[in-house]
C-alpha cells in the first residue's frame, strides 16, 4: 500500500455501464440467458479461498505504513446507526463525529459517510453540511427486504428526496435462493433508477444467508449486471456478516467484472469488523486482490459502528506511545 495520504472521493473515471461488451449485456436479455450465465460461472474452491484469505490475514505492517493504513481505514468508514431507538440528536452527534472523529487532533481524516434509516437522512445532512462526508441511507425494507416493490421504491425515493447521497438496498434473498434471479435483477434495476443521477447504489447480499460461496459469486455478478455501484456483504443484523473469505470472493468478482466491462464497482464489507487489526486485514485483501485503484473510499468502505473508536485509539497510541483512557473516544 502506498503511504500517500487519503484523498476525498473523486468522480468515477470509468465508462458508463451501457458501454459494456454486447456479449455480456446479452446475458440479461432473458431469464434463461441470465440463469445460464450465473450457473456457468466457475465454481468456488472453498478450501483455496479460505486458505488465501487466511494467508493474507497473517501479513503485518509497521510504523509509517500502519499509520497510513489507520488513516485510510478511518476515511473508509460508513459510520452507522441503524437502531429502532435512533433519535435526531443521536444522529446529529454521529454526524459531528464523522466530520471530526478526533476533536483533539484536526489531522485525523473524516469518515466517508454516515449511514442511517431514511427518516433520519435530513438530520444527518444537517450534521455533515459543509463537509465531504456523505449521507447513506438503508432502504428497500431493510434489513429483511420483505415488502412489495412499490413500498421499496417509495422508501428509496423518500431517502433521495431528503438528501441521501447513497442508498444501501437489500436484495430479496428468498427470491435469489429460489432461483428467481430475474426478480432480483429487476428490483435492483428499478432501485437504481429510483436513485436518479444523484445517489450511488450499494447492493447488500446478506452473505450469511446465501449458504454457499457459489451463491455469493452469483449474487455479486447479478448485482453488478443490474447496475450496482457497490456490492456489500451484509446488513450487520444476522449471525454471520463480513468475513475475509466472502470479501475476497467479492473483490475477485469486481476485478473480473472490470476486466470484462471496463466498469469499476466498489465493495463494502459490513458487520463484525471491530478492530484496527481486522481493518488492516481487509485493506491487505484489497491491495493484493484488486490493487491501488480500490484503495480509496470512493471504491471501498467499511460498514461499522464500533470500528472507528478502535482506529482512533490505535492512532493516538502511534502518536504518543501510550493508550488513552476509556474517555478518549465517545461511546455511540
Amino acid at each position: 500500500m502506498s503511504s500517500t495520504a487519503p484523498t476525498s472521493p473523486q468522480p468515477s473515471p470509468t465508462p458508463e455501464r451501457a458501454g459494456a461488451p454486447a456479449a455480456l449485456s446479452d446475458v440479461t436479455a432473458s431469464d434463461g440467458a441470465l440463469r445460464r450465465f450465473l450457473h456457468g460461472l466457475p465454481g468456488v474452491d472453498a478450501v483455496g479461498l479460505e486458505a488465501r484469505a487466511a494467508s493474507l490475514g497473517t501479513r503485518s505492517i509497521k510504523t509509517t505504513a500502519k499509520a497510513y493504513a489507520i488513516d485510510l481505514a478511518i476515511s473508509m468508514v460508513d459510520l452507522t446507526t441503524l437502531e429502532g431507538a435512533d433519535t435526531p440528536g443521536k444522529v446529529r452527534a454521529l454526524g459531528a463525529k464523522a466530520v471530526r472523529p478526533d476533536p483533539t487532533d484536526r489531522t485525523a481524516p473524516a469518515t466517508a459517510a454516515v449511514c442511517v434509516y431514511p427518516d433520519m437522512v435530513a438530520a444527518a445532512k444537517e450534521a455533515v453540511a459543509g463537509s465531504a462526508v456523505k449521507v447513506a441511507s438503508v432502504a428497500t425494507a431493510f434489513p429483511a427486504g420483505r415488502a412489495p416493490l412499490a413500498v421499496k421504491l417509495a422508501d428509496v425515493r423518500e431517502a433521495v428526496a431528503a438528501g441521501a447521497d447513497e442508498i444501501d438496498m437489500v436484495i430479496d434473498r428468498g427470491a435469489f435462493l429460489a432461483g428467481n434471479y430475474r426478480k432480483v435483477f429487476d428490483e435492483i434495476t428499478a432501485v437504481k433508477e429510483a436513485c436518479g443521477a444523484s445517489a450511488r447504489l450499494k447492493v447488500i447480499f446478506e452473505t450469511g444467508e446465501l449458504s454457499t460461496y457459489d451463491n455469493i459469486r452469483r449474487a455479486s455478478w447479478l448485482g453488478m449486471l443490474a447496475g450496482a455501484d457497490f456490492i456489500k456483504t451484509s446488513t450487520g443484523k444476522v449471525a454471520v456478516n463480513a468475513t475475509p473469505a466472502n470479501t475476497l470472493l467479492m473483490l475477485e468478482a469486481v476485478r473480473d467484472f472490470r476486466a470484462q466491462t471496463g466498469v469499476q464497482v466498489g465493495v463494502k464489507p459490513a458487520g463484525g469488523i471491530r478492530t484496527t487489526k481486522d481493518a488492516v486485514k481487509f485493506l491487505v485483501l484489497v491491495n493484493e486482490t484488486v490493487g491501488e485503484d480500490w484503495l480509496d473510499n470512493h471504491w471501498f468502505r467499511f460498514g461499522a459502528s464500533s470500528l472507528l473508536n478502535d482506529l482512533l485509539m490505535q492512532r493516538q497510541k502511534l502518536a504518543t506511545g501510550r493508550y488513552s483512557g476509556p474517555d478518549y473516544v465517545t461511546v455511540d
